[in-house]
């Protein structure tokens, strides 16, 4: 029987306040207290650099990006520099993995299942970990695992402005674009209706029983209010100077 994965939709949420809340998903299905977990989500806008990102993939300056009301975050997830922010699907599946490699080809299954709704023939590329159309990039991936617990997980461009990425070399390519199921297909998408599509799918691809609380549900929202209240002081000061 496939184990169960609760989905909520949380809305627009800070960066770092989705971060701590993850750490506090993953820690209960740690010691088994908790439910894997699968957050949907928009950012407020941020750039966020993985583990071992080059800062110098950040063009603009942090005073101007702030002036932006844009955020620079160094995250633990794997992975260079990315944008997050609105029209931007997020994914977070906190899940027990069996490994890291099949976690994030059945998380870019499912996004290629889902783009394929709006005639977008989108694949997957190893070397350059995304799904991509073309030469340009849809949708980024990055996980971090701890105790075989993942968080983290993947960006998708729904209607995400190509200008939003022009602050920063997108996951370090410098060779490569950007692109959304806006741009490629010519419709307008939510961000909710393909969160909507895309949780089905990622549960079927991670071989989990879904079970979607449609408004993010009370566990779900009570952590997250519980981590606000911490704040992500209870993370590293990651922010980039």
């Amino acid at each position: 029987m496939p184990g169960e994965l609760r989905g909520a939709w949380l809305g627009r949420v800070g960066y770092r306040e989705a971060w701590a809340l993850q750490e506090s998903l993953r820690a209960a299905v740690i010691d088994g207290t908790g439910a894997e977990t699968l957050l949907l989500l928009e950012h407020d806008p941020v750039i966020t650099l993985g583990h071992s990102a080059d800062a110098a993939n950040v063009l603009v300056g942090a005073a101007e990006l702030a002036a932006r009301g844009v955020e620079v975050v160094r995250t633990s997830r794997g992975g260079d520099v990315t944008y997050h922010g609105p029209g931007q699907l997020v994914a977070y599946p906190v899940v027990r993995l069996g490994g890291v490699r099949s976690h994030v080809e059945a998380m870019a299954a499912a996004v290629i299942d889902v783009v394929a709704a709006w005639g977008i023939a989108g694949r997957w590329q190893a070397d350059r970990a995304g799904v991509w159309v073309g030469e340009q990039k849809i949708c980024a991936f990055g996980v971090h695992v701890h105790r075989r617990v993942a968080i983290h997980g993947l960006a998708l461009n729904v209607t995400t402005p190509r200008s939003a990425f022009r602050a920063i070399v997108p996951c370090g390519l410098r060779d490569a674009g950007v692109t959304s199921i806006a741009d490629e297909s010519g419709a307008t998408p939510t961000v909710r209706e393909v969160a909507t599509a895309l949780a089905p799918a990622l549960a079927r691809r991670l071989a989990r029983e879904l079970r979607f609380d449609e408004a993010a549900g009370p566990p779900a929202a009570g952590a997250l209010a519980a981590a606000g209240s911490r704040s992500p002081g209870n993370l590293p000061d990651t922010r980039l100077q």
